[in-house]
């Protein structure tokens, strides 16, 4: 072995490596080193959010609604609009439950955060007056 080649990593060692928690970050940095490969991915949802998040502000106008909005939303889903609760079925940013309730909003429900937002505010203004008076209920209650 020349003193430049990195010593081979067997695929035991590689997944012990990564299967521990703390040191699942160094594992993918060192497999991409060993590799030779520069591994550069963010999760998915985080661009989906950001622009989901644009655009309920958007939809809102009010900065203060919006972030009441924003506060139910990120703790009913982290902003990924296809979140779903295992146990009870609730689906999406705002966890419409049934979630085809958010049908009425438009047939993209499963898939389109604007659907679910416009649903969502619906839903909040119908039912608490607004977005801010939902989120009041939600602290207090845990849930909307």
């Amino acid at each position: 072995m020349l003193p430049t080649e990195r010593p081979p990593v067997s695929a035991a060692s590689f997944l012990r490596t990564i299967s521990a928690p703390k040191k699942a970050l160094a594992g993918t940095a060192l497999a991409a080193v060993t590799c030779g490969t520069l591994i550069a991915a963010a999760p998915a949802q985080a661009a989906d959010s950001g622009s989901a998040q644009a655009t309920a502000k958007k939809m809102i106008g009010n900065s203060a609604q919006f972030q009441c909005f924003s506060k139910i939303v990120e703790h009913e889903s982290g902003w990924n609009p296809t979140a779903t609760n295992a146990s009870s079925g609730a689906y999406g940013l705002v966890q419409a439950l049934p979630a085809s309730k958010m049908a009425s909003a438009g047939s993209d429900w499963k898939t389109n955060p604007a659907t679910q937002i416009k649903w969502g505010l619906d839903y909040m203004n119908e039912r608490y007056g607004s977005p801010c008076e939902a989120w009041e209920f939600w602290q207090a209650n845990n849930w909307y």
